[in-house]
């Protein structure tokens, strides 16, 4: 029992290895997948069944068992796509011939359509800033590279004064992963970026915080939480009856392109999503011709 618990934790530690060094995964990402696969080998440990000859009816007794649990039918996706991911790279690297996860559901998932706001619901929000207040102007650039990029709230925080490309119109995104993308940014962001630079000039920054783009009376980047916070208050401000928070304007950017006809690939590529599945969720919009390219459809770059 000893050597087959020690060959499992090997494996469990081959895979770690795999996460961190090929896909190149966050650390927070990495310990939510290995927390995940724990839970699958601790699983088959008490049945006594050793993860390299575990079959589909043992993954599927533990798919039963996360029901039982009491797991949401979202967490017990996440929790399966990763025993989907590790028993693919079992098969890869030789631990196993067949993948037992080949034909491993996953619970149905209700339609659940992501909350949007109009651009005049977008320009509230930015009406409701008090410019006369030393973080206006940030929090409405913040607004406008949210809504004109398409950024997660965690991009945005990491984002430097080096990823900044601004004549030529485009911005460097470390998404996911590590992974690198190129996003097209507005004129109109561009102006309020330019403008909180006039700002940020004055500011006294911590030493190491010189790179980041938004910074706070400290002179430190900002936090997700501040974000969410600010954006929440400027919703209430503003009196926008919707639940709304920085991924709001993420899911209002790609709503925006789609219903001016970008291509579903084009916005696949701008949001950073592995999967064209994932995008698709926006195609309950009334879609039209696919036809033009961002920058020409994004309503921060239609003509006044």
């Amino acid at each position: 029992m000893e050597n087959k618990d020690k060959t499992t934790a090997n494996i469990a530690k081959a895979y770690q290895r795999y996460m961190r060094l090929e896909r190149n995964f966050a650390p927070n990402t990495l310990d939510a997948y290995m927390r995940d696969i724990d839970k699958l080998l601790k699983h088959l440990r008490d049945r006594g069944i050793d993860p390299t000859a575990a079959t589909l009816a043992d993954l599927r007794d533990f798919a039963a068992r996360l029901h039982d649990l009491g797991i949401g039918p979202r967490s017990q996706c996440r929790i399966l796509s990763g025993v989907r991911s590790f028993y693919k790279f079992l098969q890869t690297d030789g631990f196993i011939d067949d993948d037992p996860s080949e034909l491993l559901e996953s619970p149905q998932l209700g339609e659940h359509l992501p909350e949007v706001l109009t651009t005049d619901e977008v320009d509230r929000l930015e009406q409701a800033i008090d410019l006369g207040k030393w973080e206006g102007q940030r929090n409405k650039a913040i607004i406008e590279v949210l809504f004109s990029c398409g950024l997660r709230v965690s991009e945005l925080v990491n984002l430097k004064l080096s990823d900044l490309f601004l004549a030529d119109r485009f911005i460097r995104v470390i998404g996911k992963g590590r992974k690198e993308r190129l996003v097209p940014i507005s004129d109109n962001a561009i102006r309020q970026l330019r403008f909180w630079f006039d700002d940020r000039n004055h500011m006294d920054i911590k030493p190491g915080e010189e790179d980041y783009v938004f910074l706070n009376r400290r002179g430190a980047h900002l936090t997700r939480t501040m974000i969410l916070i600010m954006i929440k208050r400027l919703g209430a401000e503003a009196g926008i009856d919707k639940t709304i928070s920085p991924h709001t304007l993420r899911h209002s950017f790609a709503t925006a392109l789609l219903e001016g006809g970008a291509d579903l690939r084009a916005i696949q590529a701008m949001l950073g999503h592995e999967s064209i599945g994932t995008t698709e969720i926006y195609t309950h919009i009334d879609t039209h011709t696919l036809r033009q390219e961002i920058l020409e459809h994004h309503p921060r770059n239609m003509k006044r």
